[in-house]
């Protein structure tokens, strides 16, 4: 699971402040690295003030000035640019209580997906009893990535985020399953940012058969050659069939073989092109290959 780190700070800082001390990023490679970016989040999160006082200025202003675009969800809030390898951010967990829950749903806050992270962070809880997570630690090494691919995942426990609690995250290795606080809750984290991670797959699993269920991260890579391809460009194609053949990435390789199925019309010659994906050398193009071709068969 997570590792709990221990409380050490008993001063207060301001984001700014935080800003600045955090200029360095961290590296979860180092200890002291790890734990003096610890210490600057925790004591951004004994600042009681400063994340009410930042809401109410952005609504007065109407977000004229609003904080860089986030990747995430709507209860996520960038609080810093990318600095030093980082970025600090907060999130908030609405309760089964909250209209923004029960008119989304469960999944627009990711809970009840289990899954990991292709990155390290920190996480601070900093107001209310915290959102609640089964927290379960995989072999990533060991995972080829296809879905359906069965994944030894042992549980650790079940623990809330509560106020004041840090928390380290590691890329790869923990995987946790959320669920939502008693009552709305706030964290604040720092995200670190590794050039090329997106390259690094992260998984939703299935809990119930201790499987691999779906790719959470896809690029725009993959998005980009699929649509060259339906566009009918001759080069496109090219450039796919040799992706498909070379690509240091699976989920490219993967990618170039479904842009090309969508062009066949012929059952049999789809079935010629995922056999020829089954044999390309790549332990998830294969197992995707396997489940393509079943599909396709009476």
């Amino acid at each position: 699971m997570p590792r709990v780190i221990a409380n050490t700070q008993a001063g207060t800082a301001s984001l700014a402040e935080t800003i600045d001390a955090l200029a360095q990023g961290f590296d979860p490679r180092d200890e002291a690295s790890t734990l003096e970016a610890a210490a600057a989040l925790e004591r951004l999160a004994n600042n009681r003030h400063f994340l009410g006082d930042l809401l109410v200025a952005q609504l007065r202003e109407r977000h004229r000035d609003a904080f860089e675009d986030s990747a995430y969800g709507p209860q996520a809030i960038v609080l810093s640019p990318l600095r030093g390898g980082c970025f600090l951010r907060a999130n908030i967990w609405p309760s089964e209580e909250e209209s923004c829950f029960r008119s989304s749903g469960a999944r627009s806050f990711v809970y009840g997906i289990p899954h990991d992270h292709n990155f390290d962070f920190l996480t601070a809880g900093y107001f209310g009893p915290g959102y609640r997570s089964d927290y379960y630690e995989i072999d990533y090494e060991a995972i080829a990535g296809f879905s359906g691919e069965e994944v030894p995942l042992r549980f650790a426990e079940r623990s809330a985020l509560h106020e004041g609690k840090l928390m380290h995250y590691r890329a790869h290795v923990d995987v946790h399953a959320q669920l939502p606080p008693v009552t709305t809750s706030v964290s604040l984290n720092v995200m670190r940012v590794d050039a090329g991670q997106d390259w690094f797959d992260q998984y939703g699993f299935d809990l119930e058969r201790s499987a691999v269920a779906r790719i959470l991260n896809p690029s725009a890579s993959e998005t980009f050659l699929r649509c060259a391809v339906a566009l009918g460009d001759a080069e496109a194609l090219d450039l796919a069939e040799c992706f498909g053949r070379t690509h240091p990435s699976a989920r490219m390789r993967l990618a170039s073989f479904e842009a090309r199925s969508g062009l066949l019309d012929c059952d049999a010659d789809r079935d010629g092109l995922w056999r020829e994906a089954e044999r390309a050398g790549s332990l998830m193009l294969a197992g995707e290959a396997r489940l393509r071709r079943a599909a396709i068969q009476p």
